[in-house]
């Protein structure tokens, strides 16, 4: 996770922490249709997350002046893949470019699991 990224405005600067833009990525995507959650990175099988912990799947790192977001989800089981994935580049990328001001550049999204919804 980068340590921030900064904006400069006429009226002085603004420091967004890579904390900030995760919380804002793990609270969009747990929003999107078909995830059922967040999963740990890397794991063998996708561990699923508590909602609490939604920006530990999540990487944020930032290239010249755009930001690069991995995410590791869960989808519910059933769904149209790359449908789900698409929607959750779509909307992330929305989100946080509409709340920090901040250009994304790319999205990727693993998905590490499919589940049935509880």
């Amino acid at each position: 996770m980068e340590a921030g990224s900064t904006l400069s405005t006429s009226l002085g600067r603004i420091t967004i922490s890579g904390d900030a833009v995760a919380q804002i990525v793990g609270h969009t995507a747990a929003q999107c249709y078909g995830v059922v959650g967040m999963a740990a990175r890397g794991g063998r099988v996708g561990r699923l997350l508590a909602r609490d912990k939604l920006k530990q799947g999540i990487s944020v790192a930032r290239d010249a002046e755009r930001l690069k977001i991995d995410l590791h989800v869960v989808v519910e089981y059933g769904l149209n893949l790359a449908e789900v994935a698409s929607t959750i580049r779509s909307q992330v990328a929305y989100e946080v470019e509409r709340l920090t001001g901040l250009a994304v550049a790319a999205v990727e999204v693993h998905i590490e699991d499919v589940r049935r919804s509880a």
